[in-house]
């Protein structure tokens, strides 16, 4: 018996945010259906955009056998989002023994971005009977979606959220970022705003907490510089990287500002090696290229990943020891890169996260590396990618059982594919 290592959902709309649950439901880890659940979001332009839960039908499916002619997922509830949503993310895996002054212990929180930061409280009654779900289940299901807050900030021009990053040490900590050049620091459970800056000198479109803090987070957004904040002291901030401005454009003589930087490529998103947060991975819209930084030698890349030909839409890091990149974009190909032999190299000054921003390193030439270990080409264009927690290997009822592991999910217009990695 084979166990699968691709499943399918076709959503009823195009799909762009995605994520996968970072923990099994509530009361039910013994349940291996429950570690296999994500959150997706359409994209349509217009006011009717839904968010959904989808899950396995059937752990059957886990094991090729009788069981190909169902779907593998399907919705276990939605809702009404209004504006597309930029981002969906799960509660963090510490979320659930946080100390939440208004969750039901059995629920579980989501969160979007999209001309609001939005937190949802979803719930699931009691384990399902193991054939409860054939096709799509009725509405309900004892699955619930429910808005519980929607946070849009003191600005009165509403302007639109492009991401956010929910804080792994305290999830009660939501950073956002805004086209309006800021960046907003939330306490989601008390729905206050804790602080906001500006944060750059165009638009914000991508944002992550340091693994590990509280305090410091760091921003990329259309002026080609990525920046580092501290709440602890935020008169300034420290500029880890800048876009190499474009040779012979005269500047641009409409600008606000007779200093202002001629326009440079945007960098699009950031995410931390979750193993080792001084590097960090990014690109720039339109970019092949993925630019690795190194904390300790801010300026320029350490490490460029190039194998892709056409724009890079997405990336993410996995949450095993030794971390995989995965990479995404328009040429229709899912990459996974192994960086770790290049960043063993490298660290040999380990900077721990309460060390500061900027502990030296010796200036080391870049890197272009080449091979990713592995590669799949979708149908179209990968917009977004997901990556699972490790799923451990689990007994079927069926007498089956499959191998632990992780597995990524990746979003091309309303397909869904999930790779066992």
């Amino acid at each position: 018996m084979t166990q699968t290592t691709l499943l399918q959902y076709e959503a009823p709309w195009p799909v762009y945010a995605l994520d996968w649950c970072k923990h099994s439901a509530p009361g039910q880890q013994l349940r291996p259906r429950s570690a296999f659940r994500l959150g997706i979001a359409s994209i349509t332009e217009d006011y009717r955009n839904r968010i959904a839960v989808v899950g396995l039908q059937d752990e059957r499916v886990l094991v090729e056998d009788d069981y190909t002619d169902y779907a593998d997922f399907v919705t276990l509830v939605d809702a009404h989002h209004g504006y597309p949503a930029t981002s969906l993310q799960w509660q963090p895996a510490g979320a659930m023994s946080f100390n939440w002054s208004q969750k039901a212990a059995t629920s579980e929180l989501l969160a979007t971005t999209g001309d609001a930061l939005r937190v949802w409280e979803y719930s699931s009654d009691a384990p399902h009977t193991m054939s409860s779900f054939v096709g799509r289940p009725s509405s309900g299901g004892g699955h619930r979606l429910s808005l519980r807050a929607a946070l849009s900030g003191n600005n009165s021009t509403g302007a639109p959220l492009t991401n956010f990053s929910w804080n792994e040490k305290s999830p009660s900590l939501v950073v956002t970022s805004s086209i309006d050049t800021t960046c907003t620091v939330w306490n989601i459970d008390t729905s206050t705003a804790i602080t906001q800056l500006i944060a750059h000198d165009r638009e914000v479109y991508d944002v992550a907490w340091l693994p590990g803090s509280t305090d410091i987070f760091v921003s990329v957004g259309a002026d080609g510089s990525l920046r580092a904040f501290d709440l602890r002291s935020l008169e300034h901030s420290t500029i880890l990287y800048e876009t190499p401005a474009p040779k012979n454009v005269p500047p641009p003589t409409s600008s606000p500002s007779s200093t202002a930087r001629p326009h440079t490529s945007p960098l699009l998103r950031i995410a931390f090696n979750p193993a080792d947060s001084n590097y960090m991975s990014t690109f720039h819209q339109d970019g092949q290229e993925i630019q690795i930084l190194d904390m300790r030698s801010p300026g320029q890349p350490v490490m460029e990943l190039k194998a892709h030909r056409g724009p890079v839409n997405s990336l993410g890091w996995s949450s095993t020891e030794n971390p995989l990149l995965a990479t995404a974009g328009d040429d229709c190909q899912l990459l996974l890169w192994d960086l770790n032999a290049f960043t063993q190299i490298a660290a040999q000054s380990p900077r721990s996260t309460s060390a500061g921003l900027s502990s030296p390193r010796p200036d080391a030439k870049k890197r272009i590396v080449t091979d990713p270990v592995m590669a799949y080409t979708g149908q179209s264009e990968i917009v977004n990618l997901a990556w699972s927690p490790q799923i451990a290997g689990m007994a079927l009822p069926t007498g089956h059982s499959t191998a632990p592991g992780e597995w990524i999910a990746i979003a091309m217009g309303k397909s869904i594919k999930a790779l066992k990695v």
